[in-house]
């Protein structure tokens, strides 16, 4: 089940006995995530999906931060 957070599709996929998500923009202004920053790894799919959120936040923030906005 996908998950749409602030213009991203978060995809969980379980692997083995964790789950993994995977982060897709959603529209072509948004700026592409790279699989580094948002890699997690989680024994419950909330956990994962709560990380990439947790990882979304801060990629953005990071970018705002080195545009100067």
């Amino acid at each position: 089940m996908a998950i749409t957070y602030r213009g991203y599709e978060i995809v969980p996929t379980p692997q083995w006995a964790c789950w993994c998500v995977s982060i897709y923009a959603t529209r072509a202004d948004l700026p592409l995530m790279t699989q580094c920053t948002l890699r997690t790894l989680a024994p419950r799919e909330e956990d994962a999906v709560t990380e990439a959120k947790q990882n979304t936040d801060r990629a953005l923030a990071d970018l705002d931060d080195w545009l100067g906005n």
